[in-house]
């Protein structure tokens, strides 16, 4: 950040008075600009024991699979935002949205909540922001070209879960970039 989003003045890294970390202030009308990290909402959206998955046809991470899921935009719930990123990387509608996984991605200030869901039907397509959408049987995952770590903790958890049938919610975190994405 450079500049003050109230005056438009030049902002300085500082620690403000009662705080513990530097922040951008503004020395001419003293706001402090926190930043905080976003949060990330997501589906594993199933049909019949098989997973519904995008292929990115956006940056980062193109042509990579993944789960459908993006940023949480300001007046919808968690579910709700989950329920449209799917539906907008995959056509898909899905339901009996329920937490199952919360990974605190450190280094890139998100916070992905991923949710375990069904999808209404097996009604689904490539959209603007994935140039394919399939269902996937666990053995058929194509572990070597997902998009994200977090993504493929995820799967792994779900497919560790559900050879019990017990899906407790879990946290985790991911503290420093990986080989795969973020």
């Amino acid at each position: 950040m450079k500049f003050c989003s109230h005056c438009g003045r030049p902002v300085t890294l500082t620690v403000p008075a009662d705080d513990d970390r530097p922040r951008h202030v503004c020395p001419s009308c003293g706001t402090i600009h926190y930043q905080n990290p976003k949060l990330v909402v997501g589906c594993i959206p199933v049909w019949e024991g098989r997973i519904l998955m995008c292929r990115r046809d956006i940056e980062p991470r193109r042509g990579y699979w993944t789960l459908p899921a993006g940023f949480l935009e300001n007046g919808e719930t968690a579910a709700a935002g989950a329920r449209r990123e799917t539906f907008e990387e995959t056509g898909a509608r899905v339901v009996q949205l329920t937490p199952y996984l919360m990974v605190d991605i450190i280094h890139i200030h998100q916070i992905y909540l991923m949710f375990r869901s069904r999808l209404l039907a097996p009604d689904f397509h490539p959209t603007r922001e994935s140039s394919a959408v399939k269902l996937f049987e666990e053995v058929d995952i194509p572990w070597d070209d997902i998009a994200f770590k977090v993504i493929e903790k995820t799967l792994r958890f779900y497919l560790e879960d559900r050879i019990s049938g017990r899906f407790a919610f879990r946290t985790d975190k991911i503290e420093t970039r990986g080989s795969i994405g973020n």
